[in-house]
């Protein structure tokens, strides 16, 4: 029986309306009994945000079958020395990293952490700026430039940081292979056994490639399947939707 790392957006809902087929695909995957675990790049809800979400859209998945950036976020973070950060990002990502018993300051920091805000401004940019110059170590939660109708995503909210200070920050999100063990660790599973299902080739199937995973592109959200020939790279399986995949 295969293990299963499916994609959120664009693979199970649009925004808040359930892509057509992806309530019974979830329900059949969780009546079978497959290893279960729904991936989302997005730091800013919580598991039962999620479960909310899409219990509002048709689809009932326990809450602890959801894992985030900002949960893999803390998990990363957990191995390393360290435990104050200076964050921009929302409360779920704070809330992981109380969890992990991380201190959130703007004095002497370890770590500069960038997740996914509306409140961004010039302070904050100046902060973290001067924190990563002065060795603070600069992680964010995933490299997307945008979300949905263009709003800025974590990924440019760390751009005007990595041109101040030249610096990059490591990534802990899809395509990092990072996100995947985690992930994979989180339910106790193994990548020889496991099937990841994403609609964005670049990030989804890439991070699926880069871990060693089985992978299937559903061609419901990003990626199209003219898409395909532009890569290094090709998706074990194509499916229109997830309510069309047949193999699992």
């Amino acid at each position: 029986m295969k293990n299963i790392i499916c994609d959120i957006d664009g693979v199970l809902m649009h925004d808040n309306t359930a892509v057509p087929g992806a309530d019974g695909f979830i329900k059949r995957v969780l009546e079978q009994g497959n290893p279960l675990v729904l991936l989302t790049n997005y730091p800013s809800q919580t598991a039962r945000d999620l479960h909310n979400r899409l219990a509002a859209g048709g689809i009932d998945v326990p809450e602890e079958k959801f894992y985030t950036s900002a949960m893999a976020t803390a998990d990363f973070l957990r191995r390393q020395d360290g435990t104050k950060a200076y964050v921009i990002g929302d409360g779920a990502l704070t809330h992981e990293l109380y969890q992990i018993g991380f201190t959130i300051t703007d004095i002497n920091p370890d770590f500069v952490i960038i997740g996914e805000t509306r409140s961004y401004n010039w302070d904050m940019i100046h902060k973290a700026a001067y924190f990563v110059a002065n060795g603070a170590r600069f992680i964010a939660t995933n490299p997307d430039f945008n979300g949905p109708k263009q709003s800025p995503a974590c990924g440019a909210l760390c751009a005007p940081i990595e041109r101040i200070t030249g610096q990059q920050p490591f990534y802990v999100g899809k395509p990092s292979s990072w996100i995947v063990r985690s992930a994979l660790n989180h339910i106790g599973a193994h990548s020889e056994n496991t099937v990841i299902i994403g609609d964005n080739l670049r990030t989804d199937i890439l991070a699926g490639f880069q871990a060693g995973l089985e992978t299937i592109l559903v061609l419901s959200g990003v990626s199209t399947r003219e898409d395909i020939a532009k890569m290094p790279f090709r998706p074990n399986h194509i499916f229109d939707s997830v309510g069309a995949i047949d193999i699992i």
